[in-house]
């Protein structure tokens, strides 16, 4: 996968992996990682799959619909992925991360649902859920951070909060943040992020 590694300043502190939203690319979060986890190394990854162009992680068939089987493969396939890039760039491979934003936050979901251990936490910026019907794995005491938009037209409230009690049932940590612009990835979103992720990991 299309990818940058780089290494951070702060040895123990986790591996960050930056998952854009639809039309972005590896380079798309970079700054958002370092107002988040500063010293953090970084390791930003480009969507396998083109709609109309736009790097996107899986496919979907309308908006807010995914194409499952598509989706499924190419969680496996990060997984993969992640699992050689800690070996690649020798990062510790059970101190990583999720950051995602939209279809980057979905796909990171994806692979809580899917595996057990893949993060030690995981910052999701308007999620939606991946796939229902699923029996997720024990993430007892996984730390999760949504951000969210009480008025998003693309992930409603209740979605949202289904995200969470599924992710809670299976036993993370979540937290919910509110904001009021739409889908929008704002500052204070961003700034709640930061300072949750510090409270998960004190110097």
């Amino acid at each position: 996968m299309k990818h940058i590694y780089k290494a951070g300043s702060l040895p123990d502190a986790p591996t960050l992996l930056l998952l854009h939203g639809t039309g972005g690319n590896e380079n798309d979060l970079i700054g958002l990682a370092s107002l988040i986890a500063p010293g953090a190394a970084i390791l930003g990854v480009r969507g396998n799959v083109s709609e109309n162009g736009m790097p996107r992680f899986f496919r979907r068939l309308a908006e807010g619909v995914f194409d499952e089987p598509d989706l499924i493969a190419r969680t496996a396939e990060l997984g993969s992925f992640l699992d050689a890039a800690a070996e690649e760039y020798g990062f510790d491979r059970a101190n990583v991360y999720a950051l995602g934003y939209s279809n980057g936050a979905n796909i990171a979901a994806s692979l809580m649902f899917h595996r057990a251990g893949v993060f030690k936490g995981a910052i999701l910026h308007h999620p939606m859920v991946p796939l229902r019907g699923l029996e997720l794995p024990d993430l007892n005491g996984l730390p999760v951070f949504i951000g969210a938009g009480e008025n998003d037209p693309i992930v409603s409230r209740s979605e949202t909060e289904e995200l969470a009690s599924l992710l809670s049932g299976a036993g993370a940590d979540v937290e919910i943040h509110w904001e009021r612009q739409g889908h929008q990835l704002t500052r204070t979103e961003a700034e709640a992020a930061a300072a949750w992720f510090k409270a998960q990991n004190p110097a």
